[in-house]
Formats: C-alpha cells, structure tokens, sequence
C-alpha cells in the first residue's frame, strides 16, 4: 500500500487533482470533506471528464468526477481476503483506514500493490 496518501478536498479543482497527482506519482486521491472521507478519485476518471467536450477541468471540482462511497479495509485486513476481494468487485482501489468506519485514512491500495504482492511471493517460492 502507499502510505500516508496524498489527499484533496471535495471542492477542489480536478485541475488541481491531476497537477497533485502528477507531483507525488499518484493515481488516486482520497477525497476529504471537512475531514471526512467522501469519495476517491483517479487518474481515470479525471481522464474521462476531460475527454468531454466543452469541459474544463480549471472549474468543476473533484467533488463532480469522484467515486462516491470508496471500499476501505481495515490496516489490519487480510491481504489475500482484500486482492480476492477487489477482483470480484472489481474494484481497483481499497482505502486504508484506523478501523472500520472511521476516516483516519493510513494509506491506498491499489491493483499495482497486490500485483506487486503477487510477484513479491512468487519470487519468495522460486527461490526456495
């Protein structure tokens, strides 16, 4: 998982979004509403509001391109049950939250991290 994620607020520009995005090396942005978490947002989905025509991503704000209701799992959560999980929800994003029902946000989990999980224990077994 990332980290301490970078985060943004719902009435924050997707202009903003993107150039956030693009300075951390993110694509996805947990979405805070007075310090609540509201939503996610992705690369993809800035993407697809852009491709629009007549639209522009300087005005609307993150709060009109978000996935509202983002699937959280607790830190604790087992890796195996969440990866098996997004696959059959096909969900690409998992935040990471304290506990269940809070808005403590500890990182972002994403396809790219359980792929990387994947390749973390097939090398483990190749060696052995």
């Amino acid at each position: 998982m990332t980290p301490q994620p970078h985060t943004i607020g719902d009435d924050q520009t997707l202009a903003l979004a993107r150039e956030r995005m693009h300075e951390h090396g993110v694509r996805h942005l947990p979405v805070l509403h007075g310090g609540h978490l509201v939503g996610v947002l992705s690369s993809r989905d800035i993407a697809l509001v852009e491709a629009l025509p007549g639209v522009d991503i300087t005005t609307l704000t993150v709060d009109e391109a978000m996935s509202e209701e983002p699937w959280t799992v607790e830190a604790t959560a087992n890796l195996s049950w969440v990866a098996e999980t997004m696959a059959a929800r096909r969900i690409g994003t998992a935040v990471v939250v304290e506990r269940e029902g809070s808005d403590q946000v500890l990182g972002v989990f994403t396809t790219t991290d359980a792929l990387l999980a994947l390749a973390n224990l097939a090398g483990e077994s190749a060696s052995e």
